[in-house]
């Protein structure tokens, strides 16, 4: 399973990014897909999940702004995605895309059977 995130960036508060995380080597229906975020020197945490079934789940802080999907290219080739809209300073962060193959119920891609992106930075001025 290999997973390389795009589309960070720097923005103005109030501005919108897409994230994107190409994955391959698995199949999107038996596997959890999330995003993460840390910022330096705290704690990575979630900020949204999508399950097999394209049931979702976002933190608090996002929910309204952000949205998460997933698109299905060929073979084993997924794609997902993070719309980021009205962008608020406290988003800035590195942002992780990560997969397991489990339910989003009770997965835990920190573990040893996780897969993680090296990461985009998403920086939002005030």
């Amino acid at each position: 399973v290999q997973l390389v995130e795009s589309g960070g960036g720097s923005v103005q508060s109030g501005g919108s990014l897409r994230l994107s995380c190409a994955g391959s080597g698995y199949t999107h229906k038996d596997y959890c897909m999330g995003w993460f975020r840390q910022i330096a020197g705290e704690k990575r945490e979630e900020v949204a999940e999508i399950d097999g079934d394209g049931s979702t789940k976002y933190a608090d802080s996002v929910k309204g702004r952000f949205t998460i999907s997933k698109e299905k290219a060929f073979g084993t080739k997924n794609t997902l995605y993070l719309q980021m809209n009205s962008l608020r300073a406290e988003d800035t962060a590195v942002y992780y895309c990560a997969t397991e193959a489990s339910r989003c119920g009770i997965w835990d891609p920190e573990g040893p059977f996780g897969y993680w992106g090296q990461g985009t930075q998403v920086t939002v001025s005030s």
